[in-house]
């Protein structure tokens, strides 16, 4: 099968080369999910993260009113998994589904062990891919603790542009943290200042 996005993330972010992914194909195992089915539900235990090679997953909890919090969105080239469930083999509080027919590569600590034995510079190519994960988080936290709406949204905006045209208004609400009305007024003040979003 074909992995052009995976193929790319390995060799230009995990630095390896042409001749190292054709050695570690055998180990790629890769799943589809049609739209609207979980990758993971709340309670389960994560088994791996989930690069994304096409379509669109959100991963989000479920509030006391049984209300959807998205804490993270994934379309092409990103990856989306309950890390505190992998690392410590806790059930997760999170649900991860398509919003999209999806198809993911499944990744796991035996496929990292595999490619780091044919590129031992992977494993800290890999750790490096984390951290700047944590780091979107952190900011990601900061910004619905003391961010203008206005500015959470063109943030949002910036980092994914292509998802305003493939997801409902009320998931990008819940995203952001604010009701799909405080959405539909931030729209409008940017639209009426002339603001066009890059699709």
């Amino acid at each position: 099968m074909s992995l052009p996005n995976f193929k790319k993330h390995l060799i230009e972010k995990g630095g390896l080369s042409e001749d190292d992914y054709a050695l570690i194909q055998p180990f790629i195992q890769t799943k589809t999910i049609p739209k609207t089915e979980f990758l993971l539900k709340q309670g389960a235990i994560c088994s791996h993260f989930f690069f994304v090679e096409q379509g669109l997953l959100r991963m989000y909890a479920l509030n006391e009113e049984g209300k959807e919090n998205i804490l993270q969105f994934a379309t092409e080239g990103w990856i989306v998994s309950d890390r505190g469930s992998v690392f410590f083999q806790e059930p997760s509080t999170y649900y991860i589904d398509a919003v999209e027919d999806t198809l993911v590569v499944m990744l796991d600590e035996h496929f990292i062990n595999e490619v780091s034995q044919v590129n031992a510079g992977f494993r800290e190519k890999n750790e490096q891919l984390l951290q700047n994960h944590i780091r979107h988080l952190y900011k990601r936290i900061s910004q619905l603790l003391g961010v203008s709406a206005k500015t959470r949204y063109l943030d949002f905006v910036s980092m994914h542009p292509d998802i305003l045209l493939r997801v409902p208004q009320w998931m990008v609400a819940s995203y952001l943290g604010i009701t799909p009305e405080s959405l539909s007024r931030v729209r409008k003040a940017l639209a009426d200042a002339n603001f066009k979003p890059n699709h």
